[in-house]
């Protein structure tokens, strides 16, 4: 009876209605090393043929994924491979399921289509939109799926993550210069990468398998 109880409680932990997964977080793994991979491979490549570009954007769809790998300066890539490697071992210390991970993914060209909300962003690139999409979902999936101490943890990234974005008004200038960069930074990349996050993850915990 003890080990039932003890199985029933690990299953409601990791994936409600479901077996709990092998390695959860190793997909997530796979997907913030794809991302760290891509920005270093393109940091060699010519930004306009890979940044995006709202005017290229239904004609060069490529751009959908590789903007985020596109950067402006050596401070703006060290900056966000260091936070891709938080985002990593957020999700893993999380355990997210696969599906939480299909959802940052199925976000990442996402968060770049909803620039087009801003037609005065001519040029976007980085990974920091894709990083804010990650966060989000994985934050949902804890506020929603685990108990206790991890949930608190969960809603108080998910209401960090609102102030965050509300202090940097997405709703103004389409660039903004911030101490401490040497380039001029897009704040509704940080709302769109959310926005598509939540959604995809909110979609991927409407979907989840049933008991």
């Amino acid at each position: 009876m003890a080990g039932g109880i003890r199985l029933n409680a690990l299953v409601s932990e990791n994936a409600p209605g479901s077996a709990p997964e092998r390695a959860p977080g190793r997909l997530w793994l796979l997907l913030s090393a794809l991302l760290g991979a891509l920005a270093v491979l393109l940091w060699w490549a010519p930004a306009m043929a890979f940044d995006w570009q709202p005017a290229l954007a239904w004609h060069q769809p490529w751009r959908w994924w590789t903007a985020a790998g596109v950067h402006w300066s050596e401070r703006h890539l060290a900056g966000n491979l260091g936070a891709a490697v938080v985002v990593a071992a957020y999700g893993l210390a999380a355990r997210v399921p696969a599906r939480v991970a299909w959802a940052w993914f199925a976000a990442w060209p996402l968060t770049h289509l909803g620039l087009l909300l801003q037609p005065g962003l001519q040029h976007y690139g980085g990974l920091s939109g894709v990083l804010h999409a990650g966060v989000a979902a994985a934050s949902l999936w804890l506020a929603c799926a685990a108990r206790g101490r991890r949930r608190v943890i969960g809603l108080l990234m998910l209401a960090g993550l609102l102030a965050k974005l509300l202090i940097e008004a997405p709703w103004g200038a389409p660039l903004r210069h911030s101490p401490g960069w040497d380039i001029a930074l897009a704040p509704l990349g940080h709302a769109t990468g959310s926005a598509a996050g939540l959604l995809c993850a909110a979609l991927a915990w409407r979907l989840r398998p049933r008991p």
